[in-house]
């Protein structure tokens, strides 16, 4: 079974097709900037192997139609392609960011299915419309393909209420659905099961406390394998320190800003999600620069990273109170697998609790799962690359096989 999964953006197509059998990648690949006046196509096929080839085109992109032709053109490409054409694929997976309260799990797409993400619009207004392009273009292009919609927040729908609910007037849950909803699902529930697959135990019996660390950043307090708490509510902005967006603030911050800096509620959603977080402390969202710049005796990179990772422990602190018993904490995403100072700077001081790293372990990028703690420690703590394609394609592999 070959199985394309698509993560349609609003200016680009993120691809990637495999080969269920033994889960090889066949291509993977993006169309960028579509809708501007220069395209960008990248698409390595067979990665790893011999006749790897990356392709670079500039080009115009006119749409999202437009760009995912490019994809069938060079995914079956005669000289070059992994296919003989369209017919080849056995199914498509989509990454769906809001699912709301419609979605527990990864379901086949229908017309009722396309209404319902439509209805959740309002909940993310940057990344729902651009999913639906993605998907009406590839029903359209692999007619009489399933298609199957993988959820962010499905995983996080067992949270409970008290958990979920935030403590307003109740009547803006009732009729607009304000809750907390999460994100970063996908990711979280691939890697607490491939955990418990190298801990030699069922998930459904395992706590465990996820730290999905990028640009964007989350946690997740596991029990029993179903989520009951994360950090990123209605939106991605709530919780952890991001490379542009906030995380947690005093909510007052809003009327303060418009009553004495002139701002309106655009520019401050606006601050708090693109200059805010990492490069609002310190000019810089990337990691890598601020340790950069910390080596170089840069105090406001220093307190960025302090700032960051301190909010971290206070997560992991408060979902250690909230689970009882924590068997693993998991590292993962580009800063979780690839920074060893954060990670150290996030679990330090936690050794009371059973939390005991492992210097030596930690002292590297994590490229295969990676058990970081030592022998006497009470909590296996790992560092577990993600895989979101590979999720999607295995939920929609499942979907189709139930």
């Amino acid at each position: 079974m070959k199985i394309l999964v698509i993560n349609s953006g609003s200016s680009s197509i993120k691809f990637q097709l495999l080969e269920m059998a033994d889960e090889s990648v066949l291509a993977s690949g993006l169309v960028e900037r579509i809708g501007e006046t220069e395209g960008l196509i990248k698409c390595t096929m067979r990665p790893g192997r011999k006749d790897e080839l990356v392709v670079k085109n500039a080009t115009v992109v006119a749409d999202h139609k437009s760009g995912m032709r490019m994809v069938v053109d060079l995914l079956s490409d005669a000289r070059q392609g992994v296919i003989s054409n369209s017919g080849d694929i056995d199914a498509i997976g989509h990454r769906v960011v809001h699912g709301g309260e419609d979605f527990h799990k990864p379901t086949v797409i229908t017309g009722d299915v396309l209404a319902a993400i439509e209805r959740n619009i309002p909940l993310a207004p940057l990344h729902n419309p651009a999913n639906l392009d993605g998907i009406r273009v590839a029903q359209e292009l692999f007619a009489g393909v399933p298609q199957v919609a993988i959820f962010d927040t499905a995983f996080h729908q067992t949270i409970p209420p008290h958990a979920y609910l935030y403590a307003i007037p109740y009547a803006l849950y009732e009729q607009q659905r304000v809750r907390r909803y999460g994100f970063h699902g996908t990711s979280h529930k691939f890697v607490a099961s491939e955990c418990a697959r190298l801990m030699g135990k069922p998930l459904e019996e395992l706590n465990m406390i996820s730290i999905h660390l990028g640009n964007g950043c989350s946690m997740t307090a596991i029990q029993n394998g179903q989520s009951i708490d994360t950090t990123l509510g209605l939106t991605p902005l709530e919780g952890l320190v991001m490379g542009t967006r906030s995380g947690d603030i005093d909510p007052a911050i809003h009327a303060f800003l418009v009553r004495n800096c002139s701002m309106d509620i655009e520019g401050i959603d606006a601050m708090l999600n693109k200059d805010s977080g990492l490069k609002g402390l310190c000019g810089m969202n990337d990691m890598r620069d601020i340790h950069e710049a910390i080596a170089k005796g840069n105090k406001l990179a220093k307190l960025a990273l302090d700032v960051q990772t301190y909010r971290n422990k206070k997560y992991v602190g408060a979902y250690m109170a909230v689970l009882g018993r924590v068997d693993a904490i998991i590292f993962t995403a580009g800063i979780g697998e690839n920074d060893e100072i954060v990670r150290e700077m996030t679990l330090r001081g936690l050794e009371s609790f059973g939390v005991v790293m492992d210097p030596a372990a930690n002292n590297q990028r994590v490229k295969a799962p990676t058990l970081l703690s030592k022998a006497e420690s009470r909590v296996q703590i790992w560092g577990i690359p993600t895989n979101e394609e590979l999720a999607i394609a295995r939920e929609a592999k499942a979907v189709l096989n139930s």
